[in-house]
């Protein structure tokens, strides 16, 4: 059902980076969601007022929450769509991201809601009624949120949107929720004591643990959080596969929203080839970067001489800083003679979580260059914050 929804409703569904794609994706899973969360509400929230159960009220409240939410995500998805202009120029995307983040605020605020009804519940119990309509209405909303979680996973998993990935995980919040609201009902009738406050308690602290947690996802991209090592192992050895390309080092990717990233890297090349024979490697890869993993990259190159020693006292600082800490690399070696002074320049990548301060650093650099290169003028850059795959740590 859910590959006939999207062909009937998504246009050009296989285009996932489109933006007016993802936006008929939200669209889809949020009108959708819409219909059934209200229907779910209304049903259930007559049977709880007849049946004077709190946390059957309780749970047609947080299907009106859910509601809400849809129209939330609808929201950031149009705004998300919207095209680049002289304000923004990478986009809109990040409205996808805060979108999110509204839907972990109120899957939090429903659950904190939920708790301070269960307490009131516990200190005053009343046995709640129990019959075949209340049965049937709870089966049928556990039923209906099982597929809706699917459905927005589903979703989410073929456009890679947190958006969607929390209203999965707020559908399956609610099949726990309604389905502990019914074991007690269940409980409740046939003990004769009433358990409907304390499934309720224990349901609330399961959506607040959750609504946090989904927070922190949706937080994290806004704050500039670190890309994926599988992206960028494969954008670290797409462009070591060109020919020419020695190595590379200095990546940073943005992420703008779903999408939209943007990047930039030096490449290291060799020093004799001609200006024009670097420029057109460099412009294809990215070309091919942009088609294949829609990263728009920027690569700036790096002239390494292969004739000189410069290789050869690269790797020789390189060893000795391995005895600080093997996270430690150079980079950018460059050397020459000005006035009968040798001069050194390089670059020394230095990772998140290394213990040495930028002082220590320096002057550890220094004197390794000085045991090799007697006398050395020393030009030492700390390069942090860039990115690195895995064969580099």
């Amino acid at each position: 059902m859910t590959e006939w929804l999207v062909r009937t409703f998504v246009r050009d569904a296989d285009n996932t980076s489109s933006a007016a794609v993802r936006s008929g994706y939200g669209r889809l899973s949020s009108v959708t969601c819409i219909v059934l969360n209200v229907l779910l509400c209304l049903s259930k929230g007559m049977v709880g007022v007849v049946v004077g159960s709190v946390s059957i009220v309780a749970d047609a409240i947080n299907n009106l929450s859910d509601a809400s939410s849809n129209v939330v995500s609808l929201i950031g998805f149009k705004l998300a769509s919207r095209p680049a202009d002289e304000g923004h120029p990478y986009g809109h995307g990040r409205y996808e991201y805060l979108a999110g983040m509204v839907v972990a605020v109120l899957v939090v605020a429903v659950g904190v809601q939920l708790a301070r009804s269960s307490v009131e519940r516990i200190l005053a119990p009343q046995a709640p009624g129990l019959d075949l309509v209340t049965v049937g209405i709870l089966l049928l909303s556990i039923v209906v949120k099982l597929w809706m979680a699917r459905f927005n996973r589903s979703l989410a998993r073929r456009i890679g949107s947190g958006v969607l990935e929390a209203t999965a995980v707020d559908s399956r919040n609610d099949v726990i929720a309604t389905s502990a609201v019914f074991l007690a009902s269940l409980a409740s009738a046939a003990s004769g004591r009433d358990l409907d406050g304390w499934a309720g308690l224990a349901v609330a602290a399961f959506i607040v643990a959750s609504g946090i947690g989904l927070l922190r996802d949706t937080v994290d991209p806004l704050m500039g959080q670190t890309p994926s090592a599988e992206l960028v192992q494969r954008v670290y050895e797409r462009i070591m596969s060109y020919p020419g390309v020695l190595g590379t080092h200095d990546l940073l990717i943005h992420d703008y929203g779903p999408g939209r990233q943007f990047a930039s890297a030096h490449v290291e090349m060799a020093a004799d080839a001609t200006v024009r024979q670097s420029h057109l490697v460099l412009d294809r890869i990215e070309r091919e970067l942009l088609q294949d993993e829609h990263l728009r990259i920027i690569l700036h190159c790096d002239p390494i001489e292969t004739e000189v020693g410069s290789d050869d006292l690269r790797n020789w600082v390189s060893g000795e800083l391995a005895g600080l800490d093997r996270r430690l690399s150079v980079h950018d070696v460059d050397f020459w003679r000005d006035r009968g002074l040798m001069r050194v320049r390089l670059d020394c990548r230095k990772p998140d979580g290394v213990d040495i301060s930028d002082d220590e650093l320096r002057q550890a650099v220094e004197a390794i260059v000085r045991r090799r290169v007697p006398g050395a003028d020393v030009e030492l850059t700390i390069d942090t914050g860039y990115v690195s795959p895995a064969s580099e740590e």
